[in-house]
């Protein structure tokens, strides 16, 4: 079952399963996730692109194999995508696999809304959410914003909790 959009909705957001033919579109979600990261290397461009490729495969057989009954989904806008909602619906928990979206998405309250929607139903459910994030990752605010607290670490990534 899908996460219900109710704040999304102000912003014409839907949820479609991931497909084959969506991957290219992914590979290019994620690079964007990590392009000034990695041009920081000053790697000539086709590098760049290469280990970015490299970093998506191995992201997303990791995800696939580490997660083999969760929810891959598909953001919509319009009809047009727009990023990337993965998650894991466990006995009492909500696990926040991934949660990706455009450049130019980013920052106009699409994510805060899917957030609050997300919230709302592990509070229906009376399951907790968790996920894992880098500490300077600007969306890391975010999270605190809606309570969640840092509760151990996992290698270069901080594992977060909320609780109804």
């Amino acid at each position: 079952m899908n996460p219900p959009i109710r704040r999304a909705a102000a912003f014409a957001v839907s949820y479609r399963p991931l497909a084959e033919a969506d991957l290219p579109f992914i590979a290019t979600l994620y690079a964007s996730t990590r392009a000034e990261e990695v041009a920081a290397t000053a790697w000539p461009e086709a590098m760049q692109r290469a280990f970015l490729d490299h970093q998506f495969q191995a992201q997303h057989n990791h995800y696939q194999g580490h997660y083999p009954t969760a929810l891959w989904l598909v953001v919509e806008a319009a009809g047009a995508p727009i990023g990337r909602l993965y998650l894991d619906d466990r006995d009492g928990d909500l696990h926040l696999i991934d949660i990706s979206l455009t450049p130019e998405r980013r920052g106009g309250g699409i994510g805060t809304a899917i957030m609050a929607d997300l919230l709302d139903w592990a509070r229906a459910g009376g399951k907790t959410m968790t996920l894992y994030v880098e500490p300077p990752n600007p969306a890391r605010r975010l999270y605190e914003r809606f309570g969640f607290t840092a509760e151990g670490e996992a290698g270069v990534y901080e594992m977060m909790v909320w609780r109804p």
